[in-house]
């Protein structure tokens, strides 16, 4: 954005809710003058904050600001605040069209209803949108031709767009970033590149990357950063110069049509509606509506369909009332008659995936209805086979585990860094990784390792540096093959912030990368430095590069749409980037068949399908807003002189070890941060914190995370789904308000009242009991166990002791219940047999939730600090382990033949 001064990290990304809040403020102003209590001075002053904002949205529009101005200036107050609360409620309710604030701006020019239609049974209006218009024109003409482009509409366009001026290559981005309503973008050939305005952040980022040395700046670089910022963008190019020639060049494909110069104008118009469109359609949700207008009859086994069951019975009729009829109406077992089928889809889900692999920048993407375990379970399956080597996070979601089980791979955990005064693990730390690919490669078993599975982002925020992590590993392994597990950040594509860090954009970006110039040079540079023979503890300190002639680019990546987007619980995708899938296709959809339902529902396809839509159409402003609203709820959370007294949410510096952030950065809210910063750690440091995830210490106000949760669901109705032992996590998402922060806040105020008053009035004793709770939870915190080892019997064969095991044997070991036994986790012979033995060897998998990660697995030996652990653990909720039987262990006499 423009800036005379460096921006706080707030002022942009809160943008959205920052712009509604300065016209509310300008509102605020004029009421006052209106009152009598100011003057117009006053409300001028107010207004300069928005102006250079406005600048990049067509609504108001300039002829609107102009108006206001005139207003002002003929000292009508009444009419100033009158005009400036259309506006302001027009942005707030997100009713931002050129035509809804008329032309004269009288009083008296009703303002259309503030509800959304679809909640007060009026016709539904068009889809609106605005496009950018980047041209060599003088602002005076701008007006003009904004009216020319109104008067290509017609009657039957699907959408309605208005057209917002800039006249420089800044300004463009500028444009594009600030206002999220652009959804196409018209360029000329050439353009000034310099802003009017000052903006050495901006700069900053972008002249190094277009090596600016003054003048022109040219469409197609134009097109290349707007897609690099939001891809889901159409863009079109007018030049008056040779543009067969401009069309073949490279980068010529980033404009979705190049016109010559503006000889069509309702050509051009067509093909922005017709872009458009191409992102509104939904393929399988069409469909569907369509069958549910037709009339059926079912003699398939679905009762529901069609809902006669259901509104005809006495019994079951409020079903249906609460449902609504279109439920039913597009229930169906059938994949024929117009339908598609989930397992072999040939038709409209087929283009359903297809258009959602455009949205993502995937080669390929796979709907799933049964959630993200599925997903990982399907993706593990089709791609290992019983006895490959899979380096895995042994804090991943128990479906990789499972899907090791199944599969028949075996396991090589690697260890996240621990935050263990907040009892949870971080990520792996790539120094981690390259040495167990390192380890492997020293004992000649490289060739067995085939999978790098990994969580990103993690339950609590931490994201990859995705491209460096496959880069190095890649440099040691050229065909490996990459999981990331991003259940929690599927809305991250839409972020210019994180798409970096998903799968999807460094894939992407490696591929760019190995087609350069610099690619073979950068290598064999290296290699010349590194010498023929280089140490294992010189590759682990060297950011490798690999060799992009070798490299067999191969990323998966999973996540729970249902999580992050607006689709139906269990909503899922897979996402494919693999330049040798042709080679596992057969094999993944053995996999889908093996774990996909024959029944799936056809509702969740058709949110996934819905989602996609949106996120392309409007994505980008709608996660901004929920970055925004995270930010407000630190700000409002550890500024508050109350709140902050008993809470408080961990910034990067406390969730993420200084060594991991070489960029320095610590926190969002830190004095002194601007969007560059936030650029530079999220380029640079080995771990980023996803700003929407935040951690909020209760075990400071004397709570743990299972007792807070339950106060905040029990008592306020705000629910969350993952504590720790001290902390709850909040995430913010593109359903949150301002109206939810608001909510927040007011508990956390009561809470911490509440606490303030107890220990006022409670005396010494209320107060040393607080503070010894309060030690309890905050520093007397179990130390995390890290994974030991497989036993013996599950490591290699013929002597050789490997790291990873053979867990499928193991779990499988355990269903002969003869060879198990089981043993109280207070029982002294625990103790006794971690002194002299037996091994202590888990028959099957112990997940404790909080924290969620499995602390034991089948076939892993335990030791003192598991043991330890568990015995310190106060959460009712231990997947995989019975308090009255005790822990499940496989005998120490059979494991010297275990069951196959």
């Amino acid at each position: 954005m423009t800036e005379t001064a460096p921006v706080q990290i707030d002022a942009f990304f809160i943008l959205h809710s920052a712009r509604a809040d300065h016209w509310r403020g300008a509102l605020n102003a004029a009421e006052s003058w209106h009152r009598g209590e100011s003057g117009a001075a006053d409300v001028q002053a107010s207004l300069a904050e928005v102006k250079i904002i406005e600048e990049f949205h067509a609504f108001p529009g300039t002829a609107v600001m102009a108006r206001l101005d005139q207003t002002i200036a003929s000292g009508d107050a009444r009419a100033t605040a009158n005009l400036i609360r259309r506006i302001s409620e027009a942005i707030v309710t997100r009713h931002e069209h050129a035509d809804s604030m008329g032309t004269s701006g009288t009083d008296s020019e009703a303002f259309e209803d503030l509800l959304p239609v679809s909640l007060v049974g009026g016709a539904r209006r068009r889809p609106s949108f605005e496009t950018l218009f980047v041209t060599a024109q003088p602002p005076s003409r701008w007006g003009a031709m904004s009216e020319e482009i109104r008067q290509l509409r017609r009657r039957e366009d699907l959408f309605e767009y208005d057209a917002v001026f800039v006249g420089s290559f800044e300004d463009a981005v500028c444009a594009a970033i600030v206002n999220p309503r652009i959804a196409a973008v018209v360029t000329t050939d050439d353009m000034a590149y310099r802003s009017r305005h000052d903006a050495p952040v901006l700069r900053s980022l972008l002249d190094p990357i277009l090596k600016y040395a003054g003048g022109l700046a040219s469409g197609i670089d134009l097109s290349r950063v707007l897609k690099t910022i939001r891809p889901e963008l159409d863009l079109y190019v007018l030049s008056d110069r040779n543009i067969e020639a401009l069309a073949g060049q490279e980068g010529g494909n980033y404009a979705r049509r190049i016109f010559y110069a503006v000889e069509e104008p309702l050509e051009l118009h067509l093909a922005i509606l017709e872009g458009i469109a191409a992102r509104y359609e939904t393929p399988f949700f069409d469909n569907l509506k369509r069958y549910a207008q037709r009339p059926v009859g079912t003699f398939h086994a679905l009762p529901i369909a069609r809902g006669k069951s259901v509104f005809a019975s006495d019994w079951i009729s409020d079903m249906g009332e609460f449902y609504g009829i279109n439920l039913f109406l597009a229930e169906s077992s059938a994949t024929t008659g117009g339908l598609d089928s989930l397992l072999e889809p040939t038709g409209n889900i087929k283009k359903a995936q297809e258009y959602a692999a455009r949205a993502f920048g995937a080669d390929h993407v796979f709907f799933v209805t049964n959630g993200t375990s599925t997903s990982n379970k399907m993706v593990v399956q089709a791609l290992i086979k019983p006895g490959d080597i899979a380096i895995v996070d042994r804090n991943c979601h128990k479906s990789h585990h499972y899907g090791m089980v199944l599969s028949g791979g075996q396991p090589l955990y690697v260890e996240a860094f621990p935050l263990t005064r907040y009892s949870m693990y971080g990520a792996v730390p790539l120094a981690e990784i390259k040495r167990a690919m390192l380890a492997l490669r020293d004992e000649g078993r490289l060739d067995r390792l085939r999978l790098l599975d990994l969580t990103n982002c993690t339950f609590d925020g931490h994201m990859y540096n995705t491209r460096r992590v496959m880069e190095e590993c890649l440099a040691i392994k050229p065909d490996l093959i990459f999981l990331w597990d991003e259940a929690w950040s599927g809305f991250a594509h839409w972020s210019p912030f994180l798409r970096p860090r998903t799968a999807m954009g460094a894939a992407a970006a490696i591929e760019e990368w190995m087609a350069s110039d610099e690619a073979v040079a950068a290598y064999e540079q290296q290699q010349a430095e590194l010498g023929e023979a280089p140490s294992t503890d010189l590759l682990l300190e060297t950011r490798l590069v690999p060799d992009p002639r070798k490299i067999r680019l191969r990323v998966y990546q999973t996540n729970s749409t249902h999580k992050s987007m607006s689709a139906i619980r269990q909503g899922s995708m897979v996402l494919v980037h693999d330049v040798d899938f042709a080679h596992v296709e057969s094999q993944f959809h053995e996999a889908v068949f093996t774990h996909a339902s024959t029944s799936p529902n056809q509702q969740l396809i058709a949110s996934l399908d819905v989602a996609r839509r949106q996120m392309e159409l409007e994505g980008y402003g709608l996660v901004m807003n929920a970055i925004s609203i995270a930010l407000k709820i630190r700000t409002a959370v550890n500024r508050h002189p109350l709140i902050s007294r008993y809470f408080r949410i961990l910034g990067a510096d406390e969730l993420i070890p200084a060594e991991f952030r070489p960029s320095g950065f610590t926190d969002f809210l830190s004095p002194g941060v601007t969007w560059g910063n936030i650029a530079k750690a999220m380029r640079e440091d080995e771990f980023y914190l996803d700003p929407t995830r935040m951690t909020l210490v209760c075990g400071t106000a004397g709570f743990d995370g299972t007792q807070f949760k339950g106060i905040l669901a029990n008592r306020y109705n705000i629910q969350v789904n993952k504590t720790s032992r001290n902390s709850v996590l909040f995430q913010s998402n593109i359903n949150n308000t301002r109206s939810d922060i608001a909510h927040l806040v007011r508990v956390l105020v009561e809470i911490a009242s509440e606490i303030d008053a107890r220990l006022r009035s409670g005396g010494g004793g209320v107060r040393e009991a607080f503070d010894a709770r309060v030690k309890s939870l905050m520093e007397d915190v179990p130390d995390l166990p890290n994974f030991s080892r497989f036993h013996d019997a599950f490591r290699g064969n013929a002597g050789e002791m490997t790291g990873e095991g053979d867990m499928r044997t193991a779990f499988y070991g355990a269903y002969d219940e003869a060879g198990c036994e089981y043993v109280r986790l207070a029982s002294p012979e625990i103790d006794s047999r971690l002194e002299s033995g037996p091994d202590l060897v888990s028959a099957n998998f112990v997940i404790p939730y909080p924290p969620g990660f499995p602390i034991m697995v089948p076939g892993q030996v335990l030791t003192r600090e598991t043991i330890d652990f568990m015995r310190k653990l106060d959460v009712k909720e231990i997947h995989g382990y019975e308090a009255a039987r005790g822990l499940k262990l496989l005998r120490a006499d059979v494991l010297g033949n275990p069951v196959n």
